[in-house]
């Protein structure tokens, strides 16, 4: 086989790993933590961005809330004073968007974040 080809081969291989990588990190379940929880209240309303995820808490009480993205990245456990917002990661240039809230406990994720 000419080297030419013997390099296209190999290139060709190596994007269809990386490619098949990248796919298996899009299927990858939301976090342990969150998906246990039930979801948020209807008071509880988020507004996403490519940039940033508004949570605004409508609710007469406080509430503890994450974020879901479609590809299950990790986001804090936020407190939210009744009437008051946070604001988390957005959808970002690769579209990971938000597909719910879930309650929390803000003491348990503590616990379980690695120390860094």
């Amino acid at each position: 086989m000419p080297d030419f080809m013997q390099r296209a081969s190999r290139t060709f291989a190596t994007a269809t790993i990386a490619a098949a990588g990248l796919l298996m990190a899009l299927t990858v379940s939301p976090s342990a933590v969150a998906a246990t929880e039930p979801a948020a209240p209807d008071c509880v309303q988020y507004f996403q961005s490519w940039r940033y995820t508004d949570v605004f808490n409508g609710c007469d009480d406080t509430v503890a809330v994450t974020v879901e993205y479609t590809n299950g990245q990790w986001a804090p456990c936020h407190v939210i004073q009744p009437g008051a917002s946070v604001t988390f990661a957005g959808y970002g240039t690769d579209g990971n968007y938000v597909t719910g809230l879930r309650t929390c406990d803000p003491d348990l994720v503590a616990q379980a974040a690695p120390a860094l």
